[in-house]
């Protein structure tokens, strides 16, 4: 039976009194590329420490290619790469230097990896990397990553520093190393349109350490928003929508996912189809009779923040 690179199982954290997650589970399946999204807060990073051994949860356990997370085998730690919210590297060191250091400790190094990457800087081997602006210290980072030849990528915000340019590079260039589908990613990443040409699968974190993974195309497809003007709702019905997208109201209704307060109008998310919108909108007794919902197209990150919320 094939061990998945990754496994959580049950698990419970907290800082003090704040819950982060509470019953959290996921399976991420080798050969698939994983998007992290949720708003700042809601735990991404504090997962991602939990997966690479630098915290412990409380309750629960997460597992690297079978060991646990906080107690992996050497041997699993070569299996995995790892960039951790900034691009860290020895400064004092040329770019021909910091990949024959880097190259002692990983078996399977792929030296070709790393010069397709930084060769793109146009600078000398010799060039120090303490004379480097931030996105070209980050090229050499992720260049030095994929040398390493991981079969399981960690990538917590690696566009951090790159420009438009090398972030498009960056993501073209893993896309053809991970074709071969014995890769896993898992990334985090702050501009979410890079995510609509990039991952496979989204993992959408909640406040509560709730979590909803599907593929990114069947998220885009089935993910729809409505919209409700002020005119359509009764004047109840307006004072209650805005109590519910406020979070003042509490839960919203199972059809619906959030819903958002404008000027003019509400805009309702929801995985379901108009007509059990409107049938949940009357239960709700914001409308009467019968009321027309306008079906609102969406960019990824117009869904990213629908679906998680603006607040």
């Amino acid at each position: 039976m094939n061990q998945n690179p990754v496994s959580i199982q049950h698990l419970f954290h907290s800082y003090g009194s704040k819950v982060i997650y509470e019953d959290l589970s996921l399976e991420f399946e080798q050969g698939n590329i994983y998007g992290l999204l949720g708003k700042n807060g809601v735990g991404k990073t504090t997962l991602i420490k939990i997966l690479m051994g630098f915290l412990k949860p409380k309750a629960g356990e997460c597992r690297i290619f079978g060991d646990p997370a906080n107690a992996i085998s050497a041997g699993t730690r070569e299996r995995v790469g790892l960039l951790f919210e900034r691009h860290l590297t020895y400064q004092f060191f040329s770019i021909e230097q910091i990949e024959r250091f880097m190259s002692s400790f990983y078996p399977r190094w792929k030296r070709e990896n790393y010069y397709e990457l930084v060769d793109v800087l146009g600078l000398p081997g010799s060039h120090k990397i303490a004379w480097m602006s931030e996105g070209q210290r980050s090229q050499v980072v992720l260049g030095l990553i994929l040398a390493q030849d991981p079969e399981l990528l960690i990538l917590d915000d690696y566009s951090m520093g790159l420009d438009a340019g090398y972030r498009r590079l960056f993501v073209d260039f893993l896309r053809e190393h991970l074709k071969d589908g014995k890769h896993t990613v898992i990334l985090t990443s702050h501009v979410i349109q890079d995510m609509n040409r990039f991952v496979d699968n989204v993992v959408f974190l909640r406040r509560g350490g709730q979590a909803h993974v599907t593929r990114l195309d069947d998220f885009m497809r089935n993910f729809i928003c409505y919209r409700l003007t002020r005119s359509a709702a009764t004047r109840e019905g307006e004072k209650t929508l805005s109590e519910l997208a406020s979070g003042r109201a509490g839960h919203i209704h199972g059809d619906i996912v959030n819903i958002e307060e404008h000027p003019e109008y509400f805009d309702i998310f929801s995985f379901r189809d108009i007509h059990v919108v409107t049938e949940a909108l009357t239960s709700l007794n914001v409308v009467s009779g019968s009321v027309t919902l306008q079906t609102i197209p969406m960019d990824i990150e117009d869904a990213f923040v629908g679906y998680t919320g603006r607040r």
